[in-house]
């Protein structure tokens, strides 16, 4: 026995050794305040520090130059524990996947028809202006071919532009043109990830062409020619004119088969912020870390100092309590809302009941004859799914299937379908999405309904022997009420990282539009997600009409005059079960573009005032030193609680505490001469005072300060629940509006 034990032994030692020097992608953090002087830039210490441990010269696969400090490895165990012993390392921590925030819903941001003149902006002027605005993308790549990076009457490329076209495989530079003027692929971290093996599938090119559909998507809505000027104002209205931003267009792909990768993501951030982008895009995230573990947090620190603009989704893991994504108070936050306009479609069952859904179908339909309906009818458990594999064509074919909604891409359940023989597909709602609709454009007869209608549907083909359907379609249809309505899929709050900092900051357009978009990449490419689309075009409109203005300035513009009301005049509605929304799910509101050019106030914050924010969370310096990336800080000034940051909105947490007391600076970007007063709302157990409450600017650019104190009534802890509130400052021209939200326990 013994005999047997050590035959066996020596044979698996080589496997097990093996397996304990396999290497894997790190980031490694380094302390580059104390790099020697004898070498001359980062990267040669980097290469050096490496070459210590490692004699494989291909084991750099990045060296971070802005974005972070420090570069993304190939090391095995031992090598890894070598550099934590280093006195130089801050930290090495193993690549992170991201993912992309792919809701499957197109969407664009449909702005008023009637711009006019925007408070001494028109649209000329703004147009002129924002050919200067560069939006750097981060996502899947692009489809340089697309007609919506037409670059017809744009002006030359800006001198200060330093980034470029690479060429692949199946990508050429000559492709980029004064619209399109950027093009790179990150691809190290994905390589490593996966031993190479992409090299061998055809879909996944290693350049900057997307193959998915997202990112092209994204780049294009951002502030492409032709898709701007066609459908900027509202799909089938016919009154695309007026604004038609220009802004230029960089993409970087840092998105594969398999996911995002950090190493790969800190790379494009890092190439952007170098390039000289205005606005950075990312519609990817992970779940809540820590800010000095937060590599998007990271480099979206330094591209804030450098006066670039970052917007991130929220992610997609609504209606979920708690499950935001990208919550860094120097990142615009951004959740996902419906728009007023629907694509109505039906599905008349064999028991005469006719209910109404949503579908962006294009075909010829399935005719005025009833046929049959089945649901759930496989052996392997995932049938009602429509996963795929999961259906018998023997059961499907020629009949109407319906899928339930989750797991998989709406629209691939449809492929499925099609795929197996099924002529229709009725996509049910189950309780995760609610009354949420949302209309694609399938590759067959398909209708979308919420989980009441899918429930008795799927009650009708349960209990009729015999049942059967025939789908139909409506065209569409504008001025839907109620509108706009949080979308269920948009993640909620609270802020888990720093429950202090209200989160998510606005939400935007985020569901059905655009049929036009199968033009550009094919019937199936309507599932993807563009949900940072308005607000590339926000800002970057922002970035043009008021050059100056800081990142926080731009971001407290669009949150303080977001509303909050719906179409109907009642306050926005959550899709996910039809109640009122709370500032958890719609952050500040819905984004206004016309009120955003002109706030009024702005709450802006400097670097410094993020430092002392980073202070104020008990991080060590070596912590804090990892997101601000400064030589000697020594966290002289912090805040007493982290709700100090000079944020546009609050969130109160009591804790132990029965008084909470904050100051907040406003910067006049009005008139001179303007006078504001306040008025501010909450619960009745909690005592809201604000001093002083009259703010008088003298001129423009005065900044003054207010106090507001937060006092809970004895017993109020005991509700353990959370409450809402505002505090609005106003005048005659302006309403600069800031939501609270109240808790009781630490979150």
């Amino acid at each position: 026995m013994e005999t047997r034990f050590f035959w066996l032994l020596a044979l698996l030692l080589p496997c097990l050794s093996f397996m304990a020097m396999a290497k894997k992608t790190y980031i490694v953090h380094m302390k580059n305040h104390v790099k020697p002087s004898i070498f001359a830039t980062d990267h040669d210490w980097y290469s050096s520090s490496l070459q210590a441990i490692s004699s494989d010269s291909d084991s750099l696969l990045y060296s971070y130059t802005t974005a972070y400090n420090g570069f993304a490895a190939s090391l095995d165990p031992e090598q890894v524990e070598s550099l934590r012993r280093s006195d130089s390392v801050l930290g090495v921590y193993e690549d992170t996947i991201y993912s992309l925030h792919t809701t499957r819903t197109p969407e664009f941001l449909g702005l008023d028809t009637q711009f006019g003149l925007w408070e001494g902006h028109n649209t000329q002027d703004l147009n002129q202006a924002s050919h200067d605005v560069i939006i750097g993308v981060l996502d899947t790549g692009v489809c340089p071919e697309s007609k919506s990076f037409d670059d017809l009457e744009m002006p030359e490329i800006p001198t200060r532009w330093r980034g470029q076209c690479e060429s692949g495989t199946d990508f050429s530079p000559s492709l980029c043109n004064k619209k399109l003027i950027g093009a790179r692929s990150f691809s190290k971290g994905f390589h490593m990830a996966t031993g190479g093996s992409y090299l061998k599938k055809d879909k996944e090119s290693v350049s900057p062409r997307d193959r998915d559909g997202h990112g092209t998507h994204t780049a294009s809505t951002a502030a492409g020619s032709h898709v701007s000027n066609a459908s900027l104002l509202g799909y089938a209205s016919g009154v695309a004119r007026g604004m038609a931003i220009q802004a230029r267009v960089a993409a970087y792909k840092v998105c594969w088969s398999t996911g995002c990768f950090g190493s790969d993501i800190l790379a494009g951030m890092d190439r952007a912020i170098m390039d000289g982008v205005d606005v950075l895009s990312l519609s990817l995230g992970g779940g809540s870390a820590p800010y000095y573990r937060d590599t998007i947090a990271i480099g979206a620190f330094t591209a804030m100092e450098r006066g670039i603009f970052v917007s991130c989704s929220a992610g997609n893991s609504g209606p979920s309590r708690a499950s935001l994504a990208n919550v860094a108070p120097w990142i615009m936050t951004v959740g996902a809302g419906t728009l007023d306009r629907d694509f109505p479609a039906y599905a008349l069952l064999g028991n005469k009941q006719r209910f109404t859904g949503v579908s962006l179908y294009s075909g010829q339909g399935m005719g005025d004859k009833p046929v049959g309906l089945v649901y759930s009818k496989g052996s392997n458990g995932t049938s009602n799914m429509c996963l795929p594999g999961s259906l018998d064509p023997e059961v499907v074919r020629g009949k109407v299937v319906v899928c339930d909604r989750g797991i998989n891409a709406r629209v691939e359940k449809g492929a499925v379908v099609h795929a197996s023989g099924g002529i229709g597909m009725i996509l049910a709602n189950t309780a995760a999405s609610g009354e949420e609709l949302v209309a694609d454009s399938h590759l067959l007869p398909a209708v979308a309904v919420g989980r009441k209608v899918g429930d008795l549907i799927r009650d009708y083909v349960r209990s009729d022997p015999n049942p059967t359907a025939v789908l139909s379609f409506g065209g569409t249809i504008l001025n839907v009420k109620p509108s706009p309505v949080v979308a269920a899929f948009s993640s909620r709050g609270p802020n888990l990282v720093t429950p202090q900092i209200l989160k998510p900051d606005v939400i935007g357009p985020g569901v059905n539009i655009l049929a036009a978009w199968s033009d550009a990449i094919g019937p199936t490419g309507l599932e993807k997600d563009t949900r940072k689309t308005e607000f590339n075009i926000m800002s970057a409109l922002l970035k043009a009409a008021h050059p100056d203005w800081s990142p926080s300035a731009i971001k407290s513009a669009l949150m303080t005059t977001a509303y909050t009301h719906d179409n109907t005049k009642s306050p926005l509605r959550d899709a996910a079960g039809g109640a009122f929304s709370t500032p958890w799910g719609h952050g500040s509101g819905h984004v206004d573009p016309q009120k955003a050019l002109s706030p009024g106030l702005v709450y802006d914050i400097s670097t410094d005032e993020y430092l002392a924010f980073l202070c104020s969370l008990d991080y060590t310096i070596d912590r804090v030193q990892a997101i601000v990336k400064r030589p000697n800080i020594t966290c002289s000034r912090k805040f007493a609680d982290p709700g100090q940051l000079n944020y546009p909105s609050f969130s109160v947490v009591f804790g132990s505490k029965r008084v909470v007391r904050y100051t907040r600076q406003l910067t006049n970007v009005g008139d001179a001469a303007s006078v504001y007063e306040v008025a501010a709302s909450g619960p009745s157990m909690v005592g809201i005072t604000v001093k002083p409450t009259r703010l008088v600017f003298g001129k423009v650019g005065e900044k003054l300060r207010y106090t507001v104190t937060f006092v809970s009534q004895k017993g109020a802890a005991n509700m353990a629940r959370s409450e809402f509130g505002s505090i609005i400052w106003s005048n005659a021209q302006h309403q600069v509006k800031s939501p609270i939200a109240f808790a009781w326990t630490q979150l």
